[in-house]
């Protein structure tokens, strides 16, 4: 039994980036559920390749196409060929995302800079490179942000001015596109089981378990949960909502929780 009413994206389309694997592999296969033709964004090309089979196996439209999203000029041209291959971008995801531990006093500038471009600057340039092929009005896009966005966190600097940045580039974005009909909005997952920034972090065993009991709702999130916020922002039923960032994190953000990753399984960046 779906949550939501089927079919509601007929006809539209979908660009995720990040979607060769987790969350945003989620993501997508759930738009293209929905009806979506979906354009999977990410680096691999085979990744995206087994992805965008399985929606079309599944009887949904999908094609993968391999970029960075750090390279402005290679998104552009990848946001042109969706639009030429399924129409008007509808739905935007801004999922590509950068994480490892590392103490701030054993990362190199490099590794500093490496999830700020990935994180926020791929968001800048997804969304920038969309711009020009957004249907007007009635587009929404969405961004993946973090707890680290407001929570500051041990061994995660990186991330937190990264999806600070990410979590004002929605809001700005809101007010600009606004007037134009386009929506933008945020979405802050919070532990998402089965994923590999998550594995990192908090790897299954006693850290996961003792995680989950501190959540208020006493379990870390699966992707569908994050996918099912993504969907509701780009329906209908959220026209009236933007410049929202979201946490779908079982409380997390609401109880300040901070995964906080041991120092000793710091590593050199």
């Amino acid at each position: 039994m779906t949550t939501f009413e089927p079919h509601m994206f007929d006809g539209r389309t979908a660009l995720v980036t990040g979607g060769g694997s987790g969350i945003g592999q989620r993501i997508a296969e759930r738009l293209a559920d929905q009806g979506a033709s979906v354009a999977l964004v990410g680096r691999t090309q085979s990744k995206l390749d087994a992805v965008a089979q399985g929606i079309i196996s599944a009887g949904g439209k999908a094609a993968g196409f391999a970029a960075d999203v750090r390279d402005y000029d290679a998104l552009a041209r990848v946001t042109a060929a969706t639009r030429e291959m399924f129409g008007a971008l509808g739905i935007v995801v801004c999922g590509a995302a950068g994480n490892f531990p590392a103490l701030a006093s054993a990362m190199s500038a490099n590794a500093f800079k490496s999830v700020i471009d990935i994180d926020l600057l791929g968001t800048f340039n997804t969304c920038r490179a969309a711009f020009e092929h957004l249907e007007r009005p009635g587009a929404s896009i969405v961004t993946i942000s973090a707890p680290q966005a407001s929570q500051a966190m041990v061994m995660q600097s990186h991330v937190c001015a990264a999806k600070a940045g990410v979590d004002m580039v929605t809001r700005t974005l809101a007010l600009e596109w606004g007037p134009m009909g386009i929506r933008v909005n945020g979405v802050i997952p919070g532990a998402v089981a089965d994923t590999e920034g998550m594995d990192r972090l908090a790897p299954p065993g006693p850290v996961r378990d003792a995680l989950a009991k501190q959540l208020p709702l006493r379990r870390v999130a699966t992707k569908d949960d994050i996918a099912d916020m993504v969907i509701f922002l780009c329906s209908d039923a959220a026209k009236y909502v933007t410049g929202a960032i979201i946490p779908c994190d079982g409380g997390m953000t609401t109880a300040g929780m901070a995964i906080q990753t041991p120092p000793a399984s710091a590593r050199q960046a």
